[in-house]
């Protein structure tokens, strides 16, 4: 039983001897922290604009996928505008927009108009 008391002494006298100084040989007094305070204001700098730029990166990912969205829907509608047009030019189609209007292709040959020349005409050539 003398060895188990001699033990837990030894443990308590450890435990009391144990400190942060014997950790790293005093890393976390005062002295070293103030020192070294811009260091630590510089990381957490960089910290701060390394988290700012992935919130950038990412917004600007979801404007370009908006803008693509946007660009394939105006696709769509500019094909289907343009086929609708094509559509109601075709002959057919103008003919029965016209008849309403009391408009008909004519069955007569057109006939070409001639402007006769004067005397005065000829000279001014």
């Amino acid at each position: 039983m003398a060895e188990t008391t001699t033990n837990t002494t030894n443990t308590e006298k450890v435990k009391k001897n144990f400190s942060f100084k014997a950790v790293g040989g005093g890393l976390l007094n005062a002295k070293w922290l103030t020192g070294n305070m811009n260091f630590f204001l510089f990381l957490s700098l960089l910290a701060v604009l390394y988290i700012a730029n992935g919130h950038m990166a990412d917004k600007t990912i979801r404007n370009i996928n908006k803008t693509q969205k946007e660009l394939k829907d105006l696709q769509f509608e500019y094909k289907t505008v343009k086929s609708e047009v094509m559509f109601k030019s075709e002959e057919a189609q103008v003919l029965k927009a016209a008849e309403p209007l009391g408009l008909k292709i004519s069955s007569e040959v057109p006939q070409r108009l001639q402007l006769k020349k004067t005397v005065e005409d000829k000279k001014n050539d």
